[in-house]
């Protein structure tokens, strides 16, 4: 049987790649880029010497830096228009996971001339597209190497999965001294959320031995790593390790789909603003639970990745010993409940129910080795609320 692989056809690893972004543009058919950013990299002047890059190369750049956490389908109004006032012959999404999902949505956008809502899962969109080129700042969403952007719907808070071809970057630079200055609390979520990627593609119904391959190196890596990037930021062999280990955990996924925890997790975040890597991470210890009994040999893989048990050990305690430690991983790198983020109780009960259908709808959880129905993923929120 075979299977399908997309991936970037152009990416630069490693420490100062970020000296030959322009270069990298110009060689992907890229002069007017329009850079999509956010004022946090703007006011830390990042923004300013990725101009100068760009210039030095020969590229004539704008920039939108207006872009939000968790963007929307109106925050990309003013970039759609950003596009077009440079007449820009390409996207460049510089931050985290809410730049390049602004970058890829304007990117098709300003060439698909429809809204938003229109790309939602289950269509799939290889149509035209301007090109897309990414540079992450964070070491988890993997959007850089993904087919996939996330928005969220003003009108009804659902947080859209628009997937397909046309959203995949063409081009990637991964430096992981872009990482160095990311707080803890970012460094706890994004680390999970990668986590979750790698183990999540592993398990997916759709995993092949290509995605394999990714997902459990860089479970293993996460595995050694995230504690320490956690501890100290300034470990630049942990961080290294973290971003590549992202990535892998990207291409991982966006080849082999994620499952119950993504499926979860896009509700909260669309009702209650919760930022995508930490509501993965509160869901990714009970959902494992929940899911360890239907997939005990793949569940079981995933610990011998973390190094959590050999060959020897039966499947059973290596899957149990994979969900203890989710427990003990996130508990040490402080991950809240949603009760203790604040979210009331009254208004987390008020939503479970349209959480849930949210969840199915999305299809991400019929990847899942245990695929539930909508009371199953009711009680699975109100395990995780406190």
């Amino acid at each position: 049987m075979s299977y399908n692989v997309t991936l970037p056809r152009h990416s630069k690893i490693g420490a100062g790649a970020i000296e030959e972004l322009g270069a990298l543009c110009l060689q992907v058919g890229v002069q007017r880029p329009l850079l999509v950013s956010d004022r946090y990299l703007v006011e830390m002047g990042q923004v300013e010497r990725l101009v100068g890059i760009l210039r030095a190369a020969g590229c004539d750049p704008a920039v939108f830096s207006e872009t939000v956490p968790d963007p929307t389908s109106s925050s990309l109004l003013p970039g759609i228009e950003a596009v077009r006032n440079h007449k820009a012959d390409g996207v460049i999404g510089f931050g985290g996971g809410s730049p390049m999902d602004t970058a890829k949505a304007l990117a098709v956008l300003a060439k698909a001339g429809a809204e938003i809502s229109a790309f939602k899962a289950p269509s799939l969109y290889a149509g035209p597209a301007l090109p897309i080129v990414a540079v992450p700042t964070t070491a988890g969403s993997g959007s850089e190497a993904t087919q996939f952007t996330v928005i969220t719907d003003d009108d009804t808070d659902e947080k859209m999965l628009c997937p397909g071809l046309s959203f995949l970057p063409v081009a990637t630079v991964i430096d992981f001294e872009m990482t160095v200055s990311m707080p803890a609390r970012l460094t706890a979520d994004t680390g999970v959320d990668a986590l979750t990627h790698a183990i999540e593609a592993y398990v997916s119904r759709r995993a092949n031995p290509f995605t394999d391959g990714l997902a459990l190196t860089a479970m293993r890596t996460i595995g050694t790593n995230l504690r320490r990037a956690y501890a100290d930021g300034h470990d630049k062999a942990a961080r290294e390790a973290m971003m590549l280990a992202s990535t892998q955990a990207g291409m991982a996924f966006s080849n082999a789909s994620v499952a119950l925890v993504h499926g979860m997790s896009r509700p909260i975040g669309g009702h209650f603003h919760v930022a995508h890597g930490l509501s993965n991470a509160m869901l990714l210890p009970a959902v494992t639970r929940f899911s360890a009994d239907a997939a005990l040999d793949r569940y079981a893989d995933c610990a011998r990745a973390m190094r959590l048990a050999d060959d020897s050990t039966n499947d059973a305690i290596a899957a149990g010993t994979l969900v203890d430690e989710l427990d003990v991983l996130c508990a040490d790198v402080a991950v809240p409940s949603p009760a203790e983020y604040g979210i009331q109780e009254k208004d987390w009960n008020a939503h479970l129910d349209v959480m849930a259908q949210q969840a199915l709808d999305s299809g991400s959880p019929a990847n899942n080795p245990r695929v539930p129905n909508i009371d199953e993923v009711v009680e699975l929120y109100k395990t995780i609320y406190a």
